[in-house]
């Protein structure tokens, strides 16, 4: 036991850290927050004067409280939220994340208060400052509440399931990871998909497109690898499409099964362009959160265009130059900048594998977006229309599609095996002006028999019903049946 001497010079102790940390308080000058004006509305942009503000930080813009509104009692309205996306001299211009019906000129722009490290008392002053952090940016929620939850940009939920539990706030702003600290692609990821396991096969932290056009079933098939791949946790971010596509999505191609363990954000197609923006971001943040804490992730992005497409409205709205099809530079510097933030973390830590779909409009695969994807993405799954018409489904064309890590986490033997089925695949579709005029005799090309007798299994090889699944054994065993190694 102590003495009572001991006791009270600890104590004294500990009140003369408090009494320094106080002193260090008082001494250090906290600047104060500037509040400026709104002077004008352009488009998606609002113009302000007299903030101070760095690059992404949170405003909220408070509208003017007129003479006649004043003394009637009613409750002035919510402020609307809006982010700081560039300044030229004075003027900062901003993007709302809401409605901006009602705004006038001269309402209030309010930065949002930097959140604030509290001095513990007993603590060193030097290890628990009292200062002021200089991320204004969002801090929106994370955790194992999230699981099983529809949300929206903001955090907020969508599925009326009742407010989030079991989540802190955190920032949506992460440090990046060094490339050499990150661990190599070197597991096999099992996605339930006989035609991405047996030829396309995936690996633990890779980075995939999904390349499509409209209505050639992409949305069944990130359902069929929600459900079936082997991870611990799957976040799914619906950014830009179709309002109506988000509960269809949930309930008949996610369903009880894959939403369990799933993290939905929906940033539907009527969101002002910063909303799906940051939906995008956001469910990276979430896959980041939980790879920091060792967990598996997948994460499903529909789509990756409609994320280019409001950087895209975003830039021409605040007077950046277009370029490349109207998309002004800063679309294809964010892009890297996005996809980079998944993959496999630090070594001994979790990873994050990602499928962004992106939509080939028209069909046109030099689309300049699908251009800039094909190459900072590990590889490429194309969905051909083509098959989609004539019933194959998944409608995944082999012959233009590729996994760069495949000959890191596929054993010698299936390597081989994919080999050949691509090189009969290959003939068959050179053949086919000559089969479809009955030109074709067989015994003159022992390559092309092959082929022609091997083109009903391998249609089948390929086809899956999307309540099927398709593990990689099964799929290995099953492809080394069906082609011989070598021609």
């Amino acid at each position: 036991m102590k003495s009572l001497a001991e006791r009270l010079e600890q104590r004294e102790q500990r009140w003369s850290r408090w009494a320094v940390g106080l002193a260090e308080r008082a001494a250090s000058p906290q600047p104060l927050a500037s509040e400026g004006l709104l002077l004008r509305v352009t488009g998606l942009v609002l113009e302000a004067v007299g903030v101070r503000a760095p690059m992404g930080a949170v405003c909220e813009v408070h509208e003017v409280q007129r003479a006649g509104n004043a003394g009637s009692g009613h409750a002035a309205p919510p402020p609307v939220l809006a982010e700081v996306v560039g300044f030229n001299g004075d003027r900062a211009f901003l993007m709302p994340t809401g409605e901006v019906h009602g705004l006038a000129s001269g309402a209030r722009v309010v930065p949002r208060a930097a959140p604030q490290v509290p001095l513990r008392f007993g603590a060193r002053p030097s290890a628990h400052p009292w200062r002021r952090s200089e991320d204004r940016g969002l801090h929106l929620p994370m955790g194992e509440g999230l699981l099983g939850r529809v949300v929206d940009s903001h955090g907020r939920p969508l599925d009326r399931l009742g407010e989030l539990v079991r989540t802190v706030p955190e920032p949506m702003v992460r440090r990046p990871i060094n490339a050499m600290d990150r661990d190599p692609v070197r597991t096999p990821l099992d996605t339930g998909v006989r035609a991405i396991n047996a030829l396309l096969t995936v690996g633990r932290g890779q980075r995939l497109g999904l390349f499509a056009g409209t209505g050639v079933g992409k949305s069944v098939l990130l359902g069929m690898m929600a459900r079936y791949t082997a991870a611990d946790v799957i976040v799914v971010g619906l950014i830009g499409e179709r309002g109506r596509e988000v509960k269809e999505f949930i309930e008949d191609i996610l369903e009880a099964e894959g939403l369990a363990r799933s993290v939905v954000v929906a940033a539907p197609a009527d969101a002002p362009p910063l909303v799906r923006l940051q939906g995008a971001h956001y469910a990276t943040a979430i896959a980041e959160h939980f790879r920091d804490r060792g967990r598996h992730v997948l994460l499903l992005m529909d789509s990756l265009t409609r994320y280019a497409m409001a950087q895209r409205e975003i830039a021409l709205a605040i007077g950046e130059p277009p370029a490349t099809r109207g998309y002004p530079p800063s679309c294809f510097a964010k892009l890297p900048q996005l996809v980079e933030r998944s993959g496999n973390g630090l070594a001994g830590q979790g990873s994050i594998t990602a499928f962004y779909t992106v939509l080939t409009e028209g069909d046109d695969p030099q689309d300049p977006i699908a251009d800039a994807a094909r190459g900072i993405l590990d590889g490429h799954i194309v969905l051909s229309r083509e098959l989609a018409e004539s019933g194959h489904f998944p409608a995944i064309d082999v012959e233009r599609s590729i996994s760069r890590v495949m000959t890191a986490v596929a054993p010698r033997p299936q390597q081989l095996a994919a080999r050949r089925l691509r090189q009969l695949m290959a003939r068959l579709a050179k053949a086919r002006d000559l089969l479809a005029l009955g030109a074709y005799q067989p015994g003159h090309d022992a390559e092309l028999d092959l082929a022609v007798r091997l083109a009903p299994q391998i249609t089948q090889f390929l086809q899956q019903d999307m309540h099927e699944r398709a593990p990689i054994p099964e799929c290995r065993a099953h492809l080394q049946a069906l082609v011989p190694a070598t021609p």
